[in-house]
């Protein structure tokens, strides 16, 4: 079968995907999927902190980050951005025990430093991202974003835990987190609600499985899962839609993991 699909023309292969998109990209996918804790709340920058703090230990088996970014919503009093913007130094003590492989109580407590700085002074997360974002892609932005998530003073170990496409990395987890933010999939999965961005800025988040599922759909051949393949797939991906060229996550990601293409 994957020969099969290797050879069908664009046309084909555009149907063959958007048949898939239809099938993954709906609330039955909320289930399984990280996604579900943003989906918690209401208030925009609730959705907007878990979301991120969710996307960040985003690696590894779904099962175990789904538990941990509950334990850490927890923590946070189920109240995130109240917790971020009026925490006092003691509060951040109950942080330290927790844990998701190599992101620790360290970097947690980091984290929510950074996020009052960025709400603080930068006037939040959608603010940061949209005011960087001049041209069709997102990725600079993310660099940019790094930058000002770190320029308090901060752990320099904390620093692994933000990609940037700048050194090359594919930054799947933030390019998940801004699929969730920015596109609005009229479903109810992607949220939507940041209104200054568009969804044609938005890129795959590209991991082994999306990956190795694109490699046999031909629509990527580099080997790494890096910056220079995240182009590739992104280039491939806007001719299939130009205006909402991640739609196709859903059909990489349910093609990867949910049948084992």
């Amino acid at each position: 079968m994957n020969d099969t699909l290797k050879k069908l023309s664009k046309t084909e292969l555009k149907e063959f995907l958007d048949a898939k998109v239809q099938q993954y990209n709906n609330p039955k996918f909320i289930e399984s999927d990280p996604i579900q804790i943003p989906h918690i709340f209401n208030k925009k920058e609730d959705i907007e902190i878990s979301g991120f703090l969710t996307a960040t230990i985003a690696w590894g088996n779904r099962k175990s980050i789904i538990n941990n970014a509950n334990k850490l919503m927890n923590l946070l009093d189920n109240a995130p951005s109240d917790f971020v913007m009026n925490h006092q130094e003691t509060d951040l003590e109950k942080l330290q025990p927790f844990v998701h492989r190599t992101f620790n109580g360290n970097d947690c407590v980091q984290f929510i430093k950074s996020l009052k700085h960025i709400y603080k002074n930068h006037n939040g997360l959608e603010s940061v991202f949209a005011k960087s974002s001049k041209n069709e892609s997102l990725q600079t932005s993310i660099s940019k974003f790094k930058t000002i998530f770190f320029e308090i003073e901060h752990l320099p170990r904390t620093q692994k835990h933000v990609s940037d496409p700048l050194k090359n990395s594919a930054a799947k987890r933030i390019n998940m987190f801004l699929r969730w933010m920015v596109r609005n999939d009229n479903t109810g999965v992607d949220f939507g609600i940041w209104k200054n961005l568009s969804s044609s800025q938005l890129s795959c988040p590209l991991d082994v499985h999306s990956g190795n599922v694109a490699r046999k759909l031909g629509l990527l051949n580099r080997k790494q899962n890096d910056a220079k393949a995240l182009l590739e797939l992104d280039t491939a991906l806007r001719q299939l839609d130009p205006k909402d060229p991640v739609k196709y996550d859903f059909a990489l990601f349910g093609l990867g993991v949910f049948e084992g293409f």
